[in-house]
């Protein structure tokens, strides 16, 4: 289907929207891919830049979702001033250029700097891609197109490390973002040909203090947690000079960050919606699903390769259940919430997810690679069945005048969840296993360590899901639901 075509309107049906969601879907899999390709390579980038703590060498990833998180409330301003198709294939191309200059750092400061390049280029890219679906999508079937886009979403984190753990062991980690620039060119080639050229729309005033504010928030707060989790002479760093400074100059500039948005009448992130308690409900849900989501996929790599021993590409292959799960029960998720809402879907998917967390908080030093089998699958079943569903309802439970700004502030939302939990998780089990290692008065963590580290940080995972599963009981029906007969978009575009 054409640009010229899609451009006047929603699709008539499914068949209609494949070519441009095709282009959006080799756009927004190639930067969440890179999301968690490179958990798996962290072991050999300590030992390629010379590196014996993981906390500095941690920021290639968190510094990446952090960029993500800073740039993603300007999608909606942007898109409104320059256009969402433009301004969707200028961040695929700036994602590119950012994959190329990471496979030529020589410093681990210098790869830091160029996945915060990369995060800039992709933070861009799913609340554009969200606005597209919603645009395009035929009535009643916004579920379905949206359990399609799903796919990428919650298999492209899990494939991510498979390939990367086969080109750290079989080739080298340069390789893990030299592949995205094949797949970077034939994204804006397809973006150019398929994708609706979006009317532009009136724009106020740029949020100025706002864009200053939460970066430097949402940064220090993580860089406040993560320092805190390290061990300097053998004794915590929680009351270090640097970790107190980093989480009071975070607290300090969320407050006044929060006050800002409240205060300005087109603020950078629409925090009123939260007035809505069906709305505020839901996203609290949504994150604690992220924090178990996320966080699993951090650790079990770790796990693997730490405690265990095993390469980064077998340790990809074990992660493969959670992605054939997931691929499976995104699509039957979407269909089944335009039938039945999401509110069971979220039950039953957080009953599975907080029972994938259990499982994995069993998993003893010596088990053997069937054990992570299950619960990898039963975690990429849960968060398959209710993600995409859950999205489509805080879009739904938002107040109607507010609704155009939920798409980026619930990813911007998602990558902060996202730097938290590695680095709260990564703090978890680093303090776990420096306690266990005074105890034991041992110079280096042994296999019993690191499985009684990681089985303690998952349990608190656990914790987390049964917080989560608890919520999912209290959502309600949304008061404000699309109705059946309109598309979403055309009542409340998403790039707003």
């Amino acid at each position: 289907m054409s640009a010229k075509a899609t451009a006047a309107g929603p699709a008539t049906s499914i068949k209609d929207v494949f070519a441009p969601l095709i282009a959006i879907i080799v756009g927004i899999f190639m930067v969440i891919l890179d999301g968690t390709a490179v958990n798996v390579a962290l072991p050999q980038l300590m030992i390629e830049f010379k590196q014996n703590s993981l906390s500095l060498v941690q920021w290639t990833v968190t510094g990446y979702a952090l960029a993500q998180a800073a740039i993603i409330p300007l999608a909606g301003w942007l898109s409104d001033r320059f256009g969402a198709k433009r301004v969707f294939l200028i961040a695929i191309g700036l994602f590119t250029i950012g994959s190329l200059l990471c496979a030529l750092s020589t410093s681990v400061e210098m790869l830091i700097t160029f996945r915060i390049l990369q995060g800039l280029g992709g933070g861009v890219v799913s609340p554009i891609a969200m606005a597209f679906i919603y645009r395009l999508a035929p009535p009643g079937k916004v579920g379905q197109v949206m359990g399609m886009m799903g796919i990428p979403i919650l298999l492209a984190p899990a494939l991510g490390p498979v390939l990367a753990g086969y080109l750290v062991d079989y080739a080298s980690w340069e390789w893990i973002f030299l592949l995205n620039l094949p797949i970077g060119i034939i994204g804006i080639l397809l973006g150019i040909r398929t994708l609706p050229n979006i009317s532009r729309q009136a724009v106020a005033s740029l949020d100025l203090l706002g864009i200053l504010l939460a970066p430097i928030a949402f940064a220090a707060l993580v860089y406040g947690v993560s320092e805190g989790g390290t061990f300097k002479n053998g004794e915590s760093n929680w009351t270090a000079p640097t970790t107190l400074t980093g989480i009071i100059v975070g607290a300090v500039a969320l407050i006044l960050f929060v006050i800002v948005e409240l205060k300005r009448k087109d603020p950078l992130l629409e925090l009123r919606v939260f007035r809505s308690s069906t709305f505020t409900r839901g996203i609290v849900v949504q994150w604690i699903s992220q924090i178990a989501l996320f966080g699993t996929m951090f650790l079990v790599p770790l796990f693997l390769q730490q405690a265990h021993g095993y390469s980064a590409f077998k340790t990809g292959l074990i992660m493969i259940p959670q992605a054939l799960a997931s691929a499976v029960m995104m699509p039957i998720g979407g269909k089944l919430s335009d039938r039945f809402g999401a509110r069971p879907l979220v039950l039953v998917g957080m009953v599975i997810t907080t029972a994938a967390a259990y499982l994995l908080s069993t998993i003893s030093g010596d088990a053997s690679v069937s054990s992570f089998i299950l619960p990898l699958a039963l975690l990429g079943a849960g968060m398959g069945l209710f993600m995409m569903p859950l999205n489509t309802y805080l879009i739904q439970s938002a107040p109607q005048n507010l609704v155009g700004r939920v798409t980026s502030l619930t990813n911007a939302a998602q990558q902060v969840m996202m730097s938290f939990a590695v680095a709260g998780l990564t703090t978890l089990s680093t303090t776990r296993m420096q306690d266990l290692m005074i105890e034991q008065k041992k110079q280096a963590p042994d296999l019993g360590i690191f499985s009684d580290a990681f089985g303690y940080t998952f349990l608190i995972l656990t914790g987390v899901a049964v917080l989560g599963l608890v919520l999912g009981l209290m959502l309600s029906k949304p008061k404000n639901p699309l109705p059946e007969g309109e598309n979403a978009a055309e009542m409340h575009m998403m790039v707003g």
